[in-house]
């Protein structure tokens, strides 16, 4: 017996032996980050890359062929395929700050402009003078590239030459011609597919019609472009001529600058952070003033350091570069948010007032009002989902093999559940039905994008009442549905996406994310005309313009705004741009009632929508910004933990450098200059510190203070009274928090706001408290 069990415990030593050696043989594509990059020649920083990373081969030439990217302009660092005892050897090494394993991100998949104030009709608007400004500004998109044709990237006829200070370049590749394709608009193009290659092999043009080239097949990168940046084109419609005005970029005369950096796979969008990091490297060397990616990973994030989009982002900050990413798309639940950097700007989305009514009307009398984008007639009998599919849950694979030809079925988002619409769409057209009504929650409600089959989107009440019509009815009741109408300001906006992620943030929660919130519902922008509006394979629609909605979309909306505010004021620094638009942001919907929560019936709170709304017209002049200083990411970065050497590596200035003190290790950030308050944890009193400059048109100013109070806590500042005598004073204020009832746990939410008169500048608080039992007293 003992033989026998020895015999085991070797076999079982042998084969865990083997599994070892396959898993450390088995090679990935690590991401290796070294910090800023001070070395101002690119060869010894390339050679200096290979020589590291000659330290785990054998040989130089078997390091040079396992390099993807050698990252060398905006920072230091490079990708390559390794093992992971080879990765686990590079993070050994003194000068190395991260080795992490490239992961994959997805895609956070007309009227918005106008609805944010930013007017070019001509029925009697006079544009306003902002939208004059941004010609010397370059916006980079990364996302899944440019289709050059759309007049949206057309050269307005007040274009001036490309800024000198432009250093990048529109590269040839598969159907993209720079001479032909790149003009003073669009600037820059640039690919990068060696990541998305390594991770996943070799394209495959059967499966994923794409382009080896900046030129752009899913639609999301020339979308998403032409809402940030794109040229005025007037009396544009989506399909159908729904939705018909002016389609513009927020910034219409700024610059464009491509980085394709997502691909098609399986007709989704996925981003590798090797081919990210190498955009980044590019776009800082490049001169973009902008960078604008839709993109994420739905928790649990990675830290900020073994994130690429997180490491670019704060090297392109430090650089004077704005980026603004997208929050996500997997609300409503809290705590989901994505991008949560404090050198970046993360956007929810929300909609705004311009809605698709369309009339169900059931046997010539009964008549009802939904949302939809369908663009003629139908004419059907109506039908129960229970007839086609098992349980009546709306799914392709409960088809009972029953045809709902002529037919008009009602499905409901409850049953089974039905968690995407998507799911009962592609059920309908299984079945062939002639068209889809969908009852779902009223914070639902949204004519998101072009249907795969014609769709109306009505509330359970309505589908309800449908119903119950249905089994009363005598005879099996015929419905018409006509054409969707276009209908501006009746509808209250805005109000925020039910899918759009909230905070609190799961990697800081002592930093409020997201920032603020933009339109992200039913946008029209420019899409590729070989590209179906939905994306399906069988569907042959051929479309200039297309609605799309997604955080995808209100982050652009951001970037767009950005340019202006660059463009208008080019000294200020991405913290202070931040803080122009946080600061200036609004609360309240057209009906003046606290915005909504979608998802929910209950007014927001700064997890739903950061500061608020975003308002470009305010922005221009705030005030006051809080400026973030490099003094101020020290101090964040020892908090979370990195060591003095670790730190100076990152920092391409080590002037303003001090050494982490033992106390700062994981401490809370609160104290961080941010123009949001985050209190993680109150137990007992807590003074924290902000620093506001002033950026107004007078040097002369009083500011007085104002306290919306969260429930619970005792809000004090010191000093009330801030009093500037010049352009860009600063002057530091003290807020005090002191619990005033016993909780064991709940959020509480208030603000701050300072004004002279003429500016207000909102600051949100947010604080948690935690006392439990250990009350403050006086």
């Amino acid at each position: 017996m003992a033989r026998f069990l020895s015999r085991i415990c070797v076999s079982l030593t042998l084969l865990l032996h083997s599994s070892i050696q396959a898993t450390t043989s088995i090679s990935h594509v690590y991401v290796v980050y070294l910090g800023a990059n001070r070395l101002n020649d690119v060869v010894l920083a390339s050679s200096h890359h290979i020589h590291l990373l000659s330290k785990v081969f054998t040989s130089k030439e078997d390091a040079e062929q396992s390099m993807l990217y050698s990252y060398n302009y905006g920072f230091s660092g490079f990708s390559a395929k390794l093992n992971s005892t080879q990765a686990a050897s590079l993070a050994k090494l003194n000068q190395v700050i991260t080795v992490f394993k490239s992961k994959s991100l997805k895609l956070h998949t007309t009227r918005s402009w106008d609805f944010l104030g930013l007017t070019v009709d001509s029925a009697g608007h006079t544009p306003p003078p902002q939208l004059a400004y941004g010609s010397n500004i370059v916006v980079g998109i990364f996302d899944t590239g440019i289709w050059p044709e759309s007049e949206s990237f057309r050269e307005p006829p007040q274009t001036k030459p490309i800024p000198s200070s432009w250093n990048g370049k529109c590269v040839v590749g598969e159907d993209f011609d720079p001479s032909i394709h790149c003009n003073r608009k669009l600037i820059g193009a640039r690919y990068y597919l060696r990541g998305f290659e390594e991770t996943y092999g070799p394209i495959d043009r059967t499966r994923d019609p794409e382009y080896r080239s900046p030129r752009d097949f899913l639609g999301h990168g020339t979308h998403t472009a032409s809402t940030a940046v794109g040229s005025v084109v007037r009396n544009v419609s989506g399909f159908s001529g729904l939705g018909r005005g002016n389609a513009r970029g927020g910034a219409p005369l700024a610059r464009l600058a491509v980085y394709k950096t997502c691909w098609g796979k399986d007709f989704e969008g996925v981003c590798t952070e090797a081919d990210i990091l190498a955009a980044f490297d590019d776009a800082i060397h490049d001169g973009v003033h902008v960078i604008s990616a839709s993109f994420g990973s739905s928790p649990p994030l990675t830290p900020f350091f073994e994130s690429s989009a997180d490491i670019g982002a704060f090297h392109a900050a430090e650089r004077g570069i704005s980026v603004i990413f997208s929050a996500g798309n997997d609300g409503p639940d809290p705590g989901v948010v994505q991008n949560v950097a404090p050198w970046a700007v993360s956007v929810a989305a929300s909609t705004v007032d311009r809605s698709f009514p369309t009339r169900i009307v059931i046997d010539g009398s009964f008549t009802l009002t939904g949302q939809s984008l369908i663009f003629q007639e139908i004419t059907a009998t109506l039908a129960l989902a229970a007839t086609y599919f098992n349980g009546g849950v709306c799914k392709w694979e409960n088809w009972l093999k029953k045809l709902a030809t002529e037919k008009i079925v009602l499905c409901f988002s409850t049953l089974g559940p039905v968690q995407f619409i998507e799911e009962a769409q592609a059920a309908a057209i299984r079945a062939n039905a002639s068209a889809l009504i969908f009852a779902a929650s009223p914070t639902k409600q949204l004519a998101e994008g072009v249907d795969m089959i014609p769709t109306v989107r009505v509330d359970f009440l309505h589908g309800t009442m449908i119903r119950n019509y249905l089994a009363d009815s005598p005879t099996v009741p015929m419905v018409k549905i006509e054409p969707s109408r276009t209908v501006i300001g009746e509808s209250t906006a805005p109000s925020v996406a039910y899918f759009s992620s909230r905070g609190p943030s799961s990697l800081s929660p002592d930093i409020l994310k997201p920032d603020i919130t933009a339109p992200g519902i039913g946008i029209l922008a420019a899409w590729p005309p070989k590209t179906p509006p939905t994306l399906l394979p069988w569907d042959h629609r051929s479309i200039e313009w297309n609605f799309q909605s997604g955080t995808s979309m209100s982050c652009p909306h951001v970037a767009g705004v950005m340019a202006l505010l660059k463009s208008a004021h080019p000294v200020w620094s991405p913290a202070a741009i931040r803080s122009a638009i946080m600061t200036t942001a609004y609360t309240r919907d057209t009906s003046y009632d606290l915005i909504l929560s979608g998802g929910s019936m209950k007014s927001t709170d700064p997890f739903d929508i950061g500061a608020g709304h975003i308002n470009p017209l305010k922005a221009m002049d705030p005030g006051l910004v809080y400026n973030t200083r490099t003094e101020d990411y020290v101090l964040f970065m020892c908090n979370i933990g990195y060591t003095d050497q670790q730190i100076k590596s990152m920092l391409l200035h080590t002037e303003s450098f001090t050494t982490c003190l033992p106390s700062h290790s994981y401490r809370t950030n609160a104290d961080f200059n941010y123009p949001s308050i985050t209190i993680p944890s109150l137990r007992f009193t807590r003074t924290i510190k902000r620093t506001v400059s002033n950026v107004g048109p007078n040097k002369n100013t009083v500011y007085f203070v104002d306290i919306i109070r969260p429930v619970g806590v005792e809000v004090a500042i010191w000093p009330r009274i801030l009093v500037f005598s010049k352009y860009q004073q600063e002057h530091s204020y003290y807020v005090t928090f002191r619990p005033t009832k016993i909780s064991s746990g709940r959020y509480v939410f208030g603000e701050i706001i300072w004004t002279d008169g003429f500016h207000r500048v909102r600051s949100p608080l947010v604080v948690f408290l935690s006392n439990g039992g250990c009350f403050a007293s006086n």
